[in-house]
């Protein structure tokens, strides 16, 4: 009797400023290649054209590494998974034209991914002591570029519960760190700032939407004419209080995250929380959440590091369960800038 043929996914992510590539054999990560792109640093942000540029010089040696990483040969592949959207149209561009290429190359199947979906499913990449969350959970997604809550039925029936109705989470931070003048991206420095500061020092005010929906841009407002009116009364205030800001800054954000969960526990019923994205690897949230399992009886589910930033491997877990159903694309289907995570 044979034994079952291990499937081998290639996961391609380039749907920002990262190039990333990862193989996965049966669901456990061989390899997580991501090259990173320096160059935005002195904007002030990621700019597009350089984006798509930085990762037509990428794509070849990062997947190239992967697959010598993963310790095969790119005949042993089952599929090639990459990201179809959201994300900005001339990086996601390279990727899906990398992919195409090297799927009907060595004639194997295609698997267009959601970005944001993928997000998600990287809970089920499977690694010792990891805990896999049953359905149905909910899971905040929180990022540069996205916030919702989304209550997932299985692994492709998704609901949005409540999203942004202007920026993302991490925006909120970035921005608010420019204000501040440190560098991009400055939403893991206000972190590591306000590990040291004290949360209670300056109160701002938070945004009064609907239950389960967000908005960052009357904060991030008032954040600034906070600073604004401050600097004018004393030069140094930054410099002098920034531990206490970044704290009060971060403390007001996750606040805001916390009481959505809540709500939408209270709504559903559901306690098995899981978060997902950039932001998650934000110090305060995982306290947040631990400290709620003790508190409410919920059971919590935050991702590795790794696992939480733009990477390969959330790409090719998803490209993984969409295999196992069989559900592949044609060579037809195209990168969309703007793609729900329904979609």
């Amino acid at each position: 009797m044979n034994a079952q043929k291990k499937i081998y996914i290639l996961g391609i992510e380039s749907s920002c400023d990262d190039t990333s590539a990862s193989v996965i054999c049966d669901g456990v990560v061989l390899s997580n290649v991501i090259a990173n792109q320096e160059v935005h640093a002195q904007y002030g942000g990621v700019v597009p054209e350089l984006a798509s540029r930085a990762h037509q010089q990428n794509i070849v040696p990062v997947v190239q590494q992967a697959i010598e990483k993963a310790g095969i040969k790119k005949e042993n592949l089952s599929a090639i998974a990459f990201t179809k959207g959201p994300g900005l149209m001339g990086s996601l561009l390279v990727g899906t034209s990398f992919a195409k290429s090297l799927a009907l190359g060595l004639n194997i199947p295609l698997i267009d991914v959601n970005h944001m979906q993928a997000h998600v499913l990287a809970h089920f990449i499977k690694e010792e002591d990891s805990k896999t969350p049953s359905f149905p959970f909910i899971c905040l997604t929180i990022s540069g570029g996205h916030t919702q809550i989304v209550k997932m039925n299985s692994h492709f029936s998704i609901e949005i519960l409540g999203e942004t109705i202007d920026d993302a989470v991490g925006e909120a931070f970035d921005k608010s760190a420019k204000i501040l003048g440190l560098p991009y991206p400055g939403g893991p420095l206000v972190d590591k700032y306000a590990q040291q500061g004290n949360p209670k020092a300056f109160s701002f005010t938070k945004p009064k939407v609907g239950d389960l929906d967000f908005s960052f841009s009357g904060l991030k407002t008032g954040i600034l004419y906070f600073i604004q009116k401050n600097v004018k009364e004393n030069p140094d205030f930054i410099k002098e209080n920034l531990y206490d800001i970044c704290a009060s800054i971060q403390h007001t954000i996750i606040e805001i995250l916390m009481d959505k969960l809540k709500n939408a526990v209270k709504l559903t019923a559901i306690k098995d929380i899981a978060i997902a994205g950039g932001v998650s690897a934000n110090s305060e949230i995982r306290k947040r959440l631990k400290t709620a399992e003790h508190h409410w009886g919920w059971n919590t589910y935050i991702p590795k590091f790794e696992y939480t930033t733009d990477n390969a491997a959330m790409i090719a877990i998803t490209g993984y369960l969409k295999y196992l159903e069989n559900n592949f694309s044609e060579i037809s289907t195209r990168a969309e800038a703007r793609l729900k995570v329904t979609e």
